[in-house]
């Protein structure tokens, strides 16, 4: 098995290509070793020290990795629990595989205009975003507010505010002129 490996805009966070489907519809994410559980893989890749965050793609094993350690002396290691986990046998998700779309329900008035923002979401933004091993799924609409989640190598980059203004807010509002802001909420 080989593993290619791919840097991100976010310097805290690498993205690991294992060669094969990692998920088979979805994503999946686990800011912390605690919230993993239900991934044999995620808890594996969390053993290695200085590991603080696992996210899962259709084709890749995003990690974010703690301020203080160097990727240097835990890529390896890294590399390594993902192989094992492939080797084991074990799937990736126990119970439900994947999440879904990911995307918050919303109905009542403004159920239209949230359909056009999923799909643009859908279709524009997230098919980007993975392509540096993150996600971004919509939480909320409330008054030409829409409220995004930014997840795997999303949360928490230096870039994602840039993102979030500059192209997602600027591309729902072109298409959508009920959409006034984008903000970015944290779960």
């Amino acid at each position: 098995m080989f593993i290619q490996t791919e840097s991100t805009p976010n310097p805290a966070t690498l993205k690991f290509l294992p060669g094969q489907t990692v998920l088979d519809a979805g994503t999946a994410d686990f800011p912390s070793a605690e919230t993993s559980e239900k991934s044999p893989l995620a808890t594996r890749v969390f053993t290695v020290d200085g590991v603080t965050g696992v996210f899962l793609g259709n084709d890749f094993v995003t990690v974010t990795k703690a301020d203080n350690i160097e990727w240097d002396h835990i890529k390896p290691a890294i590399l390594g629990a993902i192989m094992e986990h492939y080797q084991s046998g074990q799937p990736v998700i126990t119970g439900e595989a994947g999440t879904g779309s990911g995307h918050a329900e919303h109905t009542g008035e403004d159920a239209e205009i949230v359909g056009q923002i999923k799909d643009l979401l859908d279709s524009r933004v997230r098919p980007a975003v993975a392509q540096d091993g993150g996600d971004i799924t919509f939480h909320g609409f409330d008054r030409g507010v829409v409220y995004l989640h930014m997840q795997g190598a999303c949360a928490g980059c230096p870039s994602s505010t840039l993102t979030l203004k500059m192209g997602i807010e600027n591309l729902l509002r072109h298409y959508i002129p009920e959409v006034v802001e984008v903000r970015p909420v944290a779960i």
